[in-house]
């Protein structure tokens, strides 16, 4: 069995680091904070026994359990990312351990008056009768990866531990910088040497991802022209009315809020503006690469109409790609979301198969050549306050992850 408070303790020691990535960055890892984790990360993983323990100029940290059979098993990975988001502070993580959920209100700060309520909150109300960690109310949790991290780096002490308990080689490795989409731009696939991964970075107990969206940035630029507003008749272009007008040109019910399962959107996500220039940032998603392509064609071509309006090029539209649906890699070689079914099915775990909304590394590591489903870590709420993770179902995290090892050696 996995011990809960073996489990916790190893948790919470790595949400009270910080380690929140920089999106305005341009080194890896985007922050000299994320190294505290990965240096920790690499003396455990010594201390622990495991072999071929490195950590490279980038903060990429792998390791090595040796198989422990004598037939040739493919060689399988886990990895998760130790950065947190930038959307919201992780600095002085207060986590808070409720211990036999009695299914009601949860003051994260009473001061504040900040509340986790199941009537709001509803997936809460599975977890009745478990262990949760929550926040304090001020900073995220960091669940999202580190739940991630605190279960494959409990797998392998088990199987260390275990080692009745068959299994072929197994490579861990742990990414900075996800949140900003960079987790796997200096991942060294060819160093890592496994056949496929999984990603330990997914929600509630039983997820299995092997798609996810399309995604791209676009930044929209607005140049207008100040004058003394009282003499701007006829001269003064305002941005911020351009940049409305832009806004409200997108449907506006293709929006995160308004959105589910498959369904793409445009996310408006930061809005810095003045009479002279404003400029707003928008993420793209969608899981149909056609439908992607064409939300792209449509923010171009909305600036095109504006610039066409005011006979002047005042709105110009940059998109960069991020990362693509991981599907059409993973397809091909659909055994290794087979294994991760079983496993779950093996341990009492419903699988529960559904399209990512948002990107793992594992969607970019996939179009790197190593295929990268991605599997439930647990925890809900990620990149806010009311951040939570039931501990039992990183208990079951562990066991999957245990579980898949010894499938892949028995196949």
């Amino acid at each position: 069995m996995i011990d809960k408070e073996t489990l916790i303790n190893r948790f919470i020691s790595y949400v009270t680091i910080d380690t929140e990535s920089d999106p305005n960055s341009d080194t890896t890892p985007s922050t000299e904070k994320q190294w505290d984790l990965a240096r920790k990360l690499k003396n455990e993983l010594e201390l622990m026994g495991m072999t071929e323990v490195t950590i490279d100029e980038n903060a990429y940290v792998m390791a090595t359990l040796p198989s422990n059979v004598p037939h040739e098993v493919p060689v399988i990975g886990f990895i998760s990312h130790f950065d947190t988001t930038p959307d919201f502070t992780g600095a002085n993580v207060q986590p808070q351990i409720i211990r036999d959920y009695d299914g009601q209100d949860i003051v994260l700060n009473a001061d504040k008056n900040i509340i986790l309520s199941p009537e709001y909150f509803e997936d809460l109300k599975q977890y009745k009768g478990q262990t949760i960690i929550t926040t304090d109310g001020t900073t995220l949790l960091g669940a999202d990866d580190k739940a991630g991290i605190t279960e494959i780096m409990e797998a392998m002490q088990y199987l260390i531990a275990h080692p009745e308990i068959k299994h072929g080689k197994i490579r861990v490795g742990f990414t900075p910088d996800e949140e900003i989409g960079r987790g796997a731009h200096k991942f060294d696939v060819e160093k890592f040497g496994a056949q496929w991964a999984y990603t330990m970075d997914g929600s509630q107990i039983g997820e299995l991802e092997y798609e996810n969206f399309n995604a791209a940035g676009a930044i929209v630029s607005i140049e207008g022209k100040i004058v003394h507003p009282g003499y701007a008749k006829g001269k003064m272009v305002n941005s911020m009315y351009i940049a409305t007008d832009y806004i409200n040109s997108l449907p506006r019910l293709e929006t995160p809020e308004h959105t589910s399962d498959r369904e793409g959107f445009f996310h408006l996500y930061r809005l810095d503006g003045g009479v002279d220039n404003t400029k707003l940032e928008y993420i793209i998603r969608d899981h149909d690469k056609g439908h992607f392509e064409a939300r792209k064609a449509m923010m171009v071509q909305l600036a095109d109409e504006l610039n066409e309006q005011f006979e002047k090029e005042l709105v110009t539209v940059e998109i960069k790609d991020q990362y693509f649906n991981m599907r059409e890699k993973v397809e091909p070689v659909m055994h290794i979301v087979d294994i991760a079914e079983e496993a779950m099915k093996e341990l009492g775990i419903t699988p529960l198969i559904k399209p990512i909304r948002g990107g793992t590394d594992g969607s970019q590591l996939s179009f790197m050549g190593l295929p990268c489903p991605n599997i439930f870590a647990g925890g809900h709420n990620f990149h806010g306050r009311y951040e939570y993770v039931p501990v039992e179902s990183m208990m079951k995290a562990v066991e999957v992850i245990v579980k898949i090892a010894e499938i892949t050696a028995r196949q």
